[in-house]
């Protein structure tokens, strides 16, 4: 269901603040260039960082879906050992032992101690995937998000948005790969998933 410019759909998008050595985060900085480009007239987009720590991210995702209540949330990380964007299909509950910037780690390195074990998006990623064409930055579908603060805040969404989130993983930041770009592919990718959605109408 498309809604007209008068009341317009709300789509949350967020990106991770930095981390270990990484001080420039890929992904805040891809969310805030698709900030400069929009999603279109339809639409209206907030954009939130989140910090590198799981209790922090836990509540600011809850809070997005019982508060801000968005039509669909788009979480966005850095794969630091990727040049490939990737679009993540589900998260999993159980193996989260890493430490985040605080040294914790969620309760029994559970996202919810009584969750299913995987929830899938609603979002067939691995057609948003075949749908793309980017010049200069492979585009690829994934199963595996990482067991750390990615997974966990897409696991997190994805329970308590009934499915209507997505995770999408960029590289680092280079002198091809620009944040720009990113951001460009970040509204191209989005669109996509909206399209799917039937949020979207060409």
């Amino acid at each position: 269901m498309a809604s007209n410019a008068d009341s317009p759909n709300l789509i949350v998008v967020t990106g991770f603040g930095p981390y270990r050595n990484y001080f420039v985060n890929s992904s805040w900085e891809a969310v805030k260039e698709l900030a400069k480009l929009g999603l279109g007239d339809n639409f209206q987009l907030k954009i939130l960082e989140l910090p590198v720590k799981y209790s922090a991210v836990e509540k600011k995702i809850k809070w997005i879906w019982t508060e801000v209540q968005p039509q669909l949330s788009v979480h966005v990380g850095m794969m630091s050992s990727s040049k490939a964007i990737a679009l993540e299909q589900c998260g999993r509950n159980k193996g989260y032992m890493e430490k985040d910037l605080s040294g914790a780690h969620p309760q029994g390195g559970c996202c919810l101690l009584e969750g299913p074990d995987r929830i899938e998006s609603a979002v067939n990623m691995k057609s948003i995937c075949k749908n793309l064409s980017w010049p200069g930055v492979h585009v690829i579908h994934s199963r595996d998000a990482g067991r750390y603060l990615c997974e966990y805040a897409y696991y997190i969404s994805l329970h308590c948005g009934s499915g209507k989130a997505v995770f999408i993983h960029v590289p680092p930041l280079s002198r091809i790969i620009t944040a720009e770009i990113l951001g460009q592919a970040l509204q191209i990718i989005i669109q996509e998933v909206l399209r799917q959605l039937n949020l979207l109408c060409d």
